[in-house]
């Protein structure tokens, strides 16, 4: 309740639930704006700190009455948070300018009835089986918090709406809102936000008459200068924070600050070194001593300036067709999670950010055509996966851009270019008698010796699949030694510094990033005037654009038929580079292999490139033994949560997980990052190194910070010298951390972990986590931008990583579950928030098959489907879906039913069979492009016939579900599970692919 009525932000204080709200509801006299909106018209009221805690618990605030059932799991959302927020320097110009603060206000009020409408357009409930009917809404509301300030007590106005999670349907029920709508929404309103600082004629004509305007990123012009400054002062007052808290708890042990102490604590940090000012700061005093500091850091600040020409409406001067292309870059940009597939929403929120940032000025209403005009264009640069269904909902992801989809085909053909390419003459068959004879000694498996032979051979493409802990260092030392042999090398390529630097450490061959070696041979990326990605090449004798100088031809890297290029890591190599690499192999008659896991992390642009070369190489080796972990149960455990063929593969899985004790369910978040924050120190005081993967940035922020204030309260570092670091957290002497950016001056890599060893006036000193011999030294300017607490970190800053323990926190997707679950070498665990065994189950198997790879666009079309699956639809769509099969009865018990799905899977499987069939034959030896037979069952084909099957399985499944939720299944002895489980559902093809096991 602090966070809803004081005026500043205290969204650190991560209160959650409406128990953690009660707790800060002791606030006299103060109330917050409620909106409701029924028809296109909105009502306000006022809520008090009582009401509005029963406003959140779902009840209605003035009668105390549930709306709709009550949500069991403490877990449960309650409201939807959104910020209004702006640019720093906004901020800044309404401390300056008390006219402007009041222009700023009412330009915020506009915005929020903005969203609020686009909220009642586009969200939904969801009735009928399975949630399949999409309930138009007839009243929502949203509680508006404002604050003023940030937490460190700087100018930061900006606003939260608290949307509630129960809305009412036109039929007059309440229930909850679509939360998956509600999410994929979020990007309009984001992109609503844009449209209004930007282009909203009453706030830039408040600008222009104190002198002001609007630079290409959207800050003020003549502010801008003042907002790093000022998020420096921030950085030391988060600093002077964290030492006057740990003060308060050594003089108050085991008490919890009240809101008056916290509210003390922040005015004293920002009075703390400057001079003449008092220790604790009056309320009234903070904007004339705010606005004296930015006097101090820019004396003319105040000075009045010449107004400026309002701007003209420019919509005549817009290039249109300029703006579509942006919005769609914007989508694409966007799109990364999912595979490249984006939706008619992120269609339309680039639209509007495109708008904004075009130097138009206009009314919101005015510039709608606009918006829509650049939407349809925009539409037309795109490629639709579901093109026979007209009437989806705009939030499925089914959209990608014709740029994607032509370099997915160009790569794919180039690749099956480069496997079926001539092999060069050029080994003499007694060295490779040699290499061979290398290959069959003892220290490596079967799979490894394969794997090693294959690279190690003359085919120009192949790959390497191996999944986590399977012995690929080990492999390609011996690969060097057999190239070696053989009179040819081996250069070691990996998509960032950091896992180049190791792999070629560790292999001892010469090794760089993938970035670096087509930049020596001429390649370079940027973006084009859309902000799309753009790849171009120089030749010899052409001047760089970038440097001005004139590129001489590769200098550092050459290549030739004799050099295997080995992509380490490859899982994390992006399409555009691997499509790059691709070309430079062709031309120079270098051989590539890619060694790593698609399975794995993703790259930070484009995914698929090795899943698309391991269905096209002249060899493809998976490796099959496990070598990293101590159980070798456990091995073999994780390669069926790499990759599940069906969802039943999935939950099968997810039950032996259980069964081995690799899964600690809990009842709520809360308990989830207590369960993770007891494991690191339960483990860490027994000597073992331990490893903490999480869903998001912000969650691993919060396990961070936990897990270095409990180590200073157990006095393993101190609190007496401390940096800032990246997202203003606090860095300690002791500290585990991550460097986030390569700097060559000071020898650290973008993902690198250390020790801070010592925090000096200017710079800290690092110590590498795996070598105490190796330090460095970086400044405090790049510490506050680039070294964040690394105790915890995200699947991408795990990769690659090994330890004694891993822990994994809820709600990660596919790689992140199974990167997580590999770190360890003793013992791995991941915390599923669950109200029972068999709901952590349907969780866990719900994260093996999500954001799984799409390699090619018929795998795009496949997920496509599922997307629309997964969605509500107005009732006429819903009821016109595709029958199961015509004429087919659907009751759980009908002979037709069973028949169908019979007869379903057997199209399916021979399908399969077919394509492992073409698979066998083709295996190992050159196909040149264009002789690949045709498919039996296209992709199309293929989705409508699961999305039925799918269908006709859940009707079948309903008698299975009271059974499978009852905690009575905990309660069998395992063996009897699976073999029920078995019994019930549809088994999948047991091959080297994946299947029931």
């Amino acid at each position: 309740m602090a966070y809803a009525f004081r005026g500043s932000c205290d969204s650190h204080m991560r209160a959650i639930g409406v128990d953690a709200l009660e707790a800060y509801s002791r606030v006299d006299g103060s109330t917050v704006s409620r909106f409701s909106i029924e028809a296109g018209v909105t009502a306000r009221d006022e809520l008090d700190a009582r009401q509005l805690t029963e406003w959140v618990d779902g009840r209605d605030p003035e009668t105390g009455e549930r709306r709709g059932r009550e949500l069991a799991s403490p877990a449960s959302d309650l409201i939807l948070d959104s910020t209004i927020n702006a640019w720093k320097s906004f901020s800044i110009a309404t401390l300056l300018h008390p006219e402007l603060e009041r222009a700023y206000e009412a330009l915020q009020d506009r915005l929020r009835d903005r969203i609020i409408m686009t909220w009642e357009r586009e969200l939904n409930a969801r009735r009928g089986a399975g949630g399949r009917i999409r309930e138009r809404l007839a009243r929502l509301e949203v509680v508006e918090l404002q604050h003023r300030r940030s937490r460190a007590l700087d100018p930061h106005i900006h606003r939260h709406l608290w949307l509630n999670v129960r809305v009412r349907g036109i039929d007059g029920q309440w229930s909850n809102v679509d939360s998956r709508v509600a999410m994929r929404v979020q990007n309009i309103v984001n992109a609503e936000g844009d449209l209004a600082a930007r282009t909203d004629p009453e706030w830039i004509a408040a600008l222009a008459a104190h002198g002001y305007d609007l630079n290409a990123d959207g800050e003020i012009s003549q502010l801008a200068h003042l907002v790093r400054a000022v998020s420096r002062r921030s950085n030391q007052i988060e600093a002077n924070r964290a030492v006057l808290f740990e003060q308060w708890r050594v003089s108050h042990p085991g008490e919890t600050p009240s809101s008056d102490v916290v509210q003390m604590i922040d005015r004293h940090s920002w009075a703390i070194n400057r001079p003449g000012k008092p220790s604790e700061v009056d309320e009234d005093e903070w904007s004339d001593l705010t606005t004296q500091e930015l006097l101090r850091i820019d004396p003319k600040v105040l000075i009045p300036r010449q107004p400026l020409t309002m701007p003209g409406s420019r919509l005549d001067w817009v290039d249109h067709d300029l703006l579509a292309r942006r919005a769609v870059a914007d989508a694409d940009q966007r799109s990364r999670a999912s595979n490249g597939r984006f939706s008619v929403l992120d269609i339309r929120a680039g639209a509007g950010r495109a708008v904004a940032s075009s130097g138009v000025v206009g009314g919101r209403d005015q510039l709608q055509y606009l918006v829509d005009d650049v939407t349809a264009r925009a539409l037309a640069h795109t490629r639709d996966l579901i093109p026979d269904d007209l009437d989806k909902p705009q939030h499925v992801k089914a959209l990608v851009t014709h740029e994607f989809a032509r370099l997915k085909v160009d790569l794919g053909a180039r690749l099956v270019c480069l496997s079926n390419a001539p092999i060069p003459n050029s080994v003499n068959p007694g060295v490779d008698l040699t290499a061979g004879r290398m290959l069959a000694g003892g220290e490596l498996d079967p799979s490894q010796r394969l794997a090693a032979g294959v690279v190690a051979g003359l085919d120009r493409l192949v790959t390497v699949t191996g999944p986590a802990g399977t012995g690929k260092t080990t492999m390609l030392r011996v690969a060097r030694s057999a190239l070696e042999v053989q009179k040819r090398r081996l250069l070691i390529v990996a998509p960032t510094r950091k896992a180049a630097a190791v792999a070629s450490r560790e292999i001892g061959a010469t090794g760089t990033s993938i970035h670096a070696l087509l930049a020596d041979h001429g390649w370079r990326w940027g973006k084009d005037d859309a902000g799309a990605d753009l790849w171009w090449r120089l030749c010899p004798g052409q001047r760089d654009p970038s440097t001005g100088s004139t590129y001489l031809g590769p200098r550092h890297h050459s290549l030739d038929p004799r050099v295997r290029v080995v992509v380490d890591e490859a899982g994390m190599l992006d399409l555009n580079a691997a499509d790059a690499l691709t070309q430079l192999a062709i031309e120079t008659g270098a051989g590539i292999a890619l060694v790593g896991d698609p399975h794995q992390a993703s790259p930070i642009g484009h995914s698929g490139a090795m899943a698309l070369a391991e269905r096209r190489a002249g060899h493809a080796v998976e490796l099959t033994g496990v070598h990293r972990f101590e159980d070798p149960e456990y091995a073999a455990l994780t390669l069926r949560v790499r990759s599940p063929a069906t969802i039943f593969d999935a939950l099968d899985t997810a039950a032996t997980l259980q069964e081995q004790n690799h899964v600690r369910r809990v009842g709520d978040l809360d308990a989830a990052r207590a369960a993770l924050v007891h494991g690191y120190f339960y483990h860490h005081d027994r000597g073992r190194s331990v490893a903490i993967v999480t869903a998001t940035n912000e969650e691993a922020s919060y396990i961070n910070d936990a897990i270095q204030q409990e180590r200073v309260i157990r006095g393993q570092i101190r609190a007496h010298r401390i940096a800032v670091g990246g997202e203003e957290q606090r860095l300690l002497e002791g500290d585990v951390v991550q460097t986030r950016r390569n700097d060559r001056d000071a020898g650290v890599e973008n993902r690198a972990i250390w020790m801070v060893t010592r925090i000096g006036p200017t710079a800290l000193e690092l110590q590498r986590i795996d070598d105490a011999a190796d330090t460095r030294v970086v400044s405090r300017e790049y510490a506050a931008d680039y070294v964040h607490l690394a105790y915890a970190t995200t699947v991408h800053g795990i990769q690659g990583e090994t330890t004694d323990i891993s822990l994994v926190g809820p709600d990660v997707d596919a790689s992140g579950l199974y990167v997580g679950l590999t770190r360890g070498r003793r013992h791995n665990e991941v915390v599923v928030v669950a109200p029972s065994d068999a709901g952590a189950t349907e969780e866990l198997a719900g994260a093996m098959m999500r954001g799984l790879p799409e390699p090619d666009v018929e795998d795009a079309i496949r997920e496509a489907h599922r997307d629309l699956r997964r969605s509500a639809r107005d009732e006429t769509a819903a009821l016109a879906r595709p029958e199961v099969a015509p004429g087919i009865s659907t009751s759980p018990d009908s002979p037709d039913l069973t028949d169908w799905l019979c007869a379903a899977r057997t199209v399916l499987l021979t399908a399969d069979a077919d394509a492992a069939d073409r698979e066998a034959r083709h295996h190992g030896r050159a196909r040149r492009f264009g002789d690949e037979e045709r498919a039996a069952l296209d992709g199309t084909a293929r989705a409508q016939l699961e999305e039925r099957l799918h269908a006709a399985l859940a009707i079948e499944a309903r008698g299975l579900a009271p059974f499978l939720a009852d905690d009575r299944m905990s309660r069998l002895e395992p063996i009897d599970e699976r073999t029920h489980h078995r019994e019930l559902v549809v088994q999948a093809p047991a091959s080297h692919q994946g299947g029931i096991r």
